[in-house]
């Protein structure tokens, strides 16, 4: 199935956060950080609004947007406004 945003939302493939702690330590799911990271794959058709492209790496805000799941892929579909940095 493939998935287009529309207007100023972008899609972003989910980064996984480390389960394990340097010591060796295994953190479970429930007390996991929510992951604020993630690889933009899909960008609306509002190019003047959008200000990132595929491929990229981003930080958005913490409950921003909107969880699919897509083949056993997490991806969150976010506003633009709600992407705060691009990583490099």
């Amino acid at each position: 199935m493939k998935v287009k945003p529309l207007a100023d939302r972008v899609m972003v493939k989910l980064e996984k956060n480390e389960s394990k702690t340097a010591g060796g330590i295994i953190i479970p799911d429930t007390a996991q950080e929510k992951t604020q990271t993630g690889l933009v794959v899909e960008i609306g058709d509002d190019s003047e609004a959008i200000k990132v492209k595929a491929g990229q790496k981003v930080m958005y805000d913490k409950y921003a947007g909107t969880q699919i799941k897509i083949d056993g892929v997490e991806y969150l579909i976010l506003k633009m406004s709600d992407i705060i940095a691009v990583i490099e």
